[in-house]
């Protein structure tokens, strides 16, 4: 069965609608025939998942303007920011059509024509993040990149695409984090309790102590990123090995969908000290680079587990923490 866009999103508080935003950004919704007929005039389809949010709220600027990075960009060492989303439309000036649109970036501003501009960003047209379909054709699903002007249109991936992209926007506070939030954040990890689930799931293999290792690497990964997160970084993804492989022993887990359903509620959403308070879809990217490289194989008897060579690589990996 198809997964449904934006599933379990709130975007009850996403909006921040200044005066600035309803009049530079917002359209009305897009009917069918606006959609076409701006596709064809920028020469590429649109995603799915930016579709349907425009649906709901055509442009506009979102409350959390941030999107963390691997890699340093002209605007910081670590994040990329936004200043906001472009509408499907012709009559604003930050649509996607309007004057200040993502065919003036290309045509004004140099920006290379392998996609869309859907955000402009503070540095007023330096940067701009972009739907990239390079890879994909004109008619695929695009990734979603960083284009810096500044940096002779460096393209640096943010985002799988569109949906992942707007599930993992943070908050501009979330760099701004004082040295005693960070101190607070750290001392969770001393005192804090993991969510009541997670705590049943230790105790399935009490051969290694998960609570000390996750506390350990959580404080590693926090002390790196200043902010406790779980993103597309080697620590984060180390993270995931561990909650799938106590998800896999407590649980038969069935396939993709299943894992998705599960993994929430184990640190993105738990119910105690120790969570991260949101997810965006950066484990699932985990999920499918474990299936594609088989370090994820099925049960004799049914469900997912690590291959045993996994199994032991990732116990090797894990010792430093413990």
């Amino acid at each position: 069965m198809e997964q449904k866009i934006f599933q379990d999103f709130d975007f009850s508080d996403f909006w921040e609608d200044s005066d600035h935003s309803l009049t530079e950004y917002v359209e009305d919704s897009p009917t069918d025939e606006l959609i076409y007929s701006v596709e064809q005039e920028l020469g590429f389809k649109l995603p799915a998942s930016y579709i349907e949010l425009m649906k709901i709220h055509n442009g506009g600027t979102p409350k959390n303007c941030c999107f963390p990075t691997a890699e340093s960009t002209s605007w910081a060492e670590d994040y990329c920011a936004i200043t906001g989303i472009m509408g499907i439309g012709r009559t604003k000036t930050y649509s996607l059509c309007g004057s200040l649109g993502s065919q003036f970036m290309i045509d004004e501003w140099g920006y290379p024509y392998t996609g869309v501009f859907i955000c402009d960003c503070p540095s007023a047209g330096h940067d701009m993040i972009m739907l990239d379909y390079s890879k994909c054709g004109k008619e695929g699903e695009p990734e979603v990149v960083h284009v810096d002007q500044e940096w002779d249109y460096k393209k640096t991936f943010l985002a799988k695409d569109f949906e992942t992209f707007i599930r993992g926007l943070v908050s501009s506070a979330v760099f701004d984090t004082s040295e005693q939030d960070l101190i607070n954040t750290l001392d969770t990890f001393k005192t804090g309790q993991f969510s009541d689930i997670l705590q049943e799931y230790f105790k399935k293999d009490t051969s290694i102590n998960f609570d000390r290792i996750l506390r350990n690497l959580f404080t590693e990964l926090t002390t790196n990123k200043g902010y406790f997160g779980l993103h597309a970084d080697e620590l984060s993804y180390l993270a995931y090995d561990i909650q799938f492989y106590l998800l896999s022993i407590n649980k038969s887990i069935k396939n993709r969908q299943h894992f998705q359903k599960e993994y929430p509620h184990m640190v993105a959403m738990g119910n105690k000290e120790i969570t991260t308070g949101g997810y965006a879809d950066f484990f699932l990217d985990w999920f499918d680079q474990k299936i594609n490289s088989k370090q994820i194989t099925k049960k004799l008897f049914g469900g997912l587990t690590f291959t045993d060579s996994y199994k032991s690589y990732l116990f090797e990996q894990i010792k430093k923490y413990d």
